[in-house]
């Protein structure tokens, strides 16, 4: 109970990565007026690397995940590049490049077959002992299996460029320290064709999802916003390298062509006392209207193309949903299965490029104090700047991950469902189940931890004007 009325929490929220909780607020009407999602967990990386030598920082930050590990890897990396002033070879960044694809496949590949297609299969609405990976697996054996095995497959790239599948040391500052022998190289050709065929089989199944229930997601946990990524020169997606761009609502430019370094001149971040997550935003706009959204839909509203064919081809079907940007929350996943096709094509392209089975795999330069590198994570744009001073220590670590920048949007789209799903009085399974599905689409990633597989534990509780309780949801894990 608070001055304001009611208050109903959902805690925890799992089958994401780490641990947080959603509270609803009511009015004396039973009208939802707000909804916070608080990451309840506290990780402190940015000051306990503090003092460490620079060259051990990309093996250090990766521990923030167990998922997408190779995405702080690289950004880390990307950062002491500069520090020791280094271009890299083609052979170092052909590498890397293939390490950060079989990242993104694999991690959209686990999202999709492991999270979300329970919801796409059975309905929102369906029996939660039949709604979950399990279920998926009894019902649907053969997707259920290509899923297992996309995930290896990307798990297995990893390996072959970073020296294991979680937590490797491949990307050093200055390059890389391992090339890709020919026989790992034929393994992988081998299976290639086949991991298309099923990447296109997801997405296929996505797209008839979003537009055969576009008037139910039309308005589910949507909203107008701006979208940010990192993009190519040309304007093409690149997840691994590129210049900051934004775009409004309308889809006009506000940023674009700015470099990593210049990041902190555009992006700020704001703390508010309930959350241990900051909130960033365009410090043009301020924090009331500068927030954004990062990720898959974003990365997609803010290219002018993509460069390789088949993801191109789905590209343009996909931008058919709005003349502006895409902000159909939902259609995240239909935009995170054309970047697994995207991811797959570029796996197939590098795999037949000779540059991977070169020595020259390290260079340095004119030594500098401070780094920053930004790639593109599965979840979005991710940001790592350093300073290191002249005895090669740490002095300084800023680290805006992924789903930081989704924060704001992902309290936007769990009020937008709340406000209308919810009456205010009746708890219900399918409530619980459509804030989470709202949350899953934006693949949040709350401690940059490991994903939480099986059914999801939550625990609300509706308490009346007096303070007494009036209603109780318990859902237990599994």
């Amino acid at each position: 109970m608070t001055s304001q009325g009611r208050r109903v929490v959902i805690e925890p929220v799992t089958r994401v990565e780490g641990h947080g909780k959603v509270t609803l607020q009511l009015d004396e009407q039973n009208r939802v007026t707000q909804a916070r999602f608080h990451v309840v967990e506290f990780r402190g990386f940015e000051r306990f690397i503090q003092g460490r030598p620079y060259w051990e920082v990309p093996v250090l930050v990766q521990r923030l995940c167990g998922i997408c590990p190779v995405s702080h890897h690289l950004a880390a990396a990307k950062a002491m590049d500069v520090i020791v002033g280094a271009k890299l070879t083609p052979a170092a960044e052909k590498i890397r490049r293939l390490m950060h694809y079989g990242q993104m496949y694999q991690s959209h590949a686990m999202h999709f077959f492991h999270l979300v297609s329970p919801d796409l299969l059975f309905g929102f609405d369906a029996d939660p002992a039949v709604r979950h990976v399990f279920g998926v697996a009894q019902k649907h054996p053969e997707l259920a299996k290509q899923g297992v095995l996309m995930r290896r497959y990307g798990q297995e790239i990893i390996r072959a460029t970073a020296g294991k599948r979680i937590h490797g040391t491949g990307a050093i500052p200055g390059g890389v320290n391992k090339n890709l022998g020919t026989a790992e190289r034929d393994v992988f050709l081998r299976d290639v064709e086949q991991m298309v065929a099923w990447a296109l089989g997801a997405l296929d199944l996505c797209r008839r999802y979003t537009l055969d229930h576009l008037d139910e997601l039309a308005d589910f946990g949507t909203f107008d916003s701006s979208h940010l990524s990192i993009v190519r020169a040309d304007g093409a997606m690149d997840l691994y390298d590129g210049n900051l761009r934004a775009v409004d609502r309308t889809g006009r430019k506000i940023l674009d062509g700015v470099r990593p370094a210049r990041y902190l001149d555009h992006v700020r971040e704001e703390v508010r006392p309930w959350s241990y997550m900051k909130f960033p935003f365009l410090s043009a706009l301020g924090p009331e209207t500068g927030w954004y959204r990062v990720g898959p839909l974003a990365r997609l509203n803010t290219c002018d193309l993509i460069d390789t064919p088949l993801a191109e081809k789905e590209r343009q079907e996909f931008r058919k949903l709005a003349e502006g940007p895409v902000q159909v929350t939902m259609a995240y996943h239909w935009a995170r299965m054309i970047e697994l096709v995207h991811s797959i094509e570029k796996i197939r392209e590098l795999l037949h490029d000779r540059d991977l089975q070169s020595d020259d795999l390290v260079t340095q330069g004119e030594r500098k104090p401070e780094g920053v590198g930004i790639v593109e994570a599965p979840r979005g744009t991710l940001f790592h700047h350093y300073r290191v001073d002249e005895n090669d220590q740490v002095t300084m670590a800023n680290l805006i991950v992924s789903t930081t920048s989704n924060n704001e949007p992902i309290n936007r789209s769990v009020l937008a469902v709340a406000r209308k799903f919810f009456d205010g009085r009746e708890l219900s399974e399918g409530l619980l189940n459509r804030i989470e599905v709202a949350i899953r689409a934006y693949d949040p990633c709350l401690s940059c931890a490991t994903h939480a597989l099986g059914r999801m534990p939550l625990h609300a509780v509706l308490l009346g004007p007096d303070g007494t309780e009036r209603g109780r949801l318990v859902r237990a894990g599994g």
